[in-house]
């Protein structure tokens, strides 16, 4: 069994590795990176292996930086099956078509560029048409805990992260020359103690365990320590007359806020005369997805939809698809909760409205999610005094918060206990910025690798 890294090695995003084993080659994720100019530029990029050469590719969730290039994998000759949970099929078709469209919009931006100085005409990374065509590649669904044979030899068994719908950990086994080797994928670990998704359930190990490390170096603050620090600025804000602008990842992060936001008026911690308006046609649509799952969320927020009731409607509330009422939003002058993508401002609705409210002293910005590096979240998060928004400066006069209690990724007590649960001989660090990873793998101990991009390893 051989195993190579082709993604999110020393960095947070673009997860990829692959496997060898049993005569078949599986791919884990196939991600797109995120966090600035140069380092999206890398989604450009070959692979690092011939993707026609690729017999299945697991998906663990559909966020973008694990299923954003999957398209250019078939762009570029992968013919095989992409195996997933139900949950994520359906999610990742949301976040793919989206993509794609993003894709296109960068590649008419890149052809003006280049007709103005002459040059020749750049080829897009990938088209809708590409989003597509990887579509037609979604093969079998999958239960959590029921072992599927890949190939002859060879089984995969999907454990339930706890990190978004639908989200896994995977278990693959081989036999090969009469040993068994196995390989433990964490994907993105979740938060325990949640109300829309299960807790995490780790694998049993084995040989080697290739585990996220994105909060490796901290640990979160409590939810409920969170959940007052955001009622207190949502309270303070509207009572100042300003706006609140939420940065929001569309799955997972989106939901849960709106649950927040809900349970936060039942008990009278929150106006009832909210205005909420959820401005990202994709959160829109996962919303309405999660809602079709009611068995996959956590007894709080599932329980509530076998009643009958919207785990995820605040009063208030009110759905903003089109772009011409996006824009309209930018006229308000308070009062409002805007939750926009994208959660780290590299693009979306929410940097317009960023543009018209962060130079206001009575607006606020909460941030609830990771910010990469190079993002003008981070940016923004780091104390930036003055920020460019369409090559235009805009003074940073707004309140800032950041609240990283609602992380959907487990802090680092977390990982240690997802780790030492999971009980295999090796550890495989990946998905974080270097000091996080060092710190883990320093408090995890024994043999732990932070492989760079390319590394190869035979197990």
């Amino acid at each position: 069994m051989r195993l190579s890294f082709h993604g999110a090695d020393r960095v947070v995003t673009g997860s990829c590795h692959l496997v060898e084993a049993a005569g078949a080659k599986i791919l884990v994720d196939c991600g797109a990176y995120q966090g600035g100019r140069a380092l999206e530029e890398l989604n450009a990029d070959g692979f690092g292996f011939d993707p026609a050469a690729i017999d299945i590719l697991i998906l663990t969730h559909a966020h973008l930086d694990h299923c954003g290039r999957i398209p250019l994998l078939v762009k570029r000759g992968f013919k095989g099956e992409i195996v997933s949970t139900a949950a994520t099929r359906e999610l990742a078709r949301l976040v793919l078509i989206d993509a794609a469209h993003l894709q296109e919009e960068e590649h008419r931006r890149r052809v003006r560029i280049a007709a103005r100085r002459g040059e020749p005409e750049p080829e897009a990374v990938y088209t809708l048409v590409d989003a597509f065509n990887a579509f037609d590649r979604f093969g079998r669904t999958v239960e959590y805990r029921a072992p599927i044979t890949l190939a002859p030899g060879l089984t995969a068994t999907f454990h339930n992260a706890g990190h978004i719908l639908g989200s896994a950990s995977v278990r693959l086994e081989a036999e090969e020359n009469g040993a068994t080797r196995t390989i433990v994928f964490s994907g993105d670990i979740g938060n325990p103690g949640r109300p829309l998704l299960a807790d995490p359930d780790p694998p049993p190990g084995g040989d080697v365990v290739v585990m996220e490390s994105t909060y490796g170096d901290r640990n979160h603050r409590s939810l409920a320590a969170s959940l007052a620090e955001f009622y207190a600025a949502l309270n303070a804000s509207l009572s100042a007359g300003g706006n609140v602008v939420i940065p929001t990842f569309a799955l997972e992060r989106a939901q849960e806020l709106l649950f927040w936001l809900r349970d936060g008026v039942e008990r009278n911690l929150l106006s009832p005369a909210l205005h909420v308006f959820l401005d990202s046609p994709m959160a829109i649509s996962a919303t309405q997805i999660f809602g079709r799952y009611p068995a996959d969320l956590a007894a709080p927020a599932g329980d509530l939809i076998r009643r009958g009731r919207d785990p995820f409607g605040p009063p208030g509330l009110r759905f903003v698809r089109e772009t011409a009422d996006s824009m309209a939003l930018n006229r308000l002058a308070g009062g409002a909760i805007l939750m926009a993508g994208s959660g780290m401002c590299t693009g979306g609705r929410v940097v317009h409205h960023l543009r018209h409210n962060l130079g206001r002293p009575d607006a606020s910005v909460i941030f609830v999610g990771f910010a990469a590096i190079g993002t003008l979240a981070r940016e923004i998060i780091d104390g930036a005094r003055t920020v460019r928004i369409f090559d235009e400066p805009i003074r940073v006069r707004a309140k800032i918060h950041t609240i990283n209690g609602f992380s959907a990724h487990a802090d680092q007590s977390e990982l240690i206990a997802w780790r030492g649960r999971v009980g295999a001989k090796r550890t495989f660090l990946t998905h974080g910025e270097p000091p996080a990873m060092a710190t883990l793998a320093a408090k995890l101990g024994g043999d732990v690798v932070c492989p760079k991009l390319g590394d190869a390893v035979e197990v």
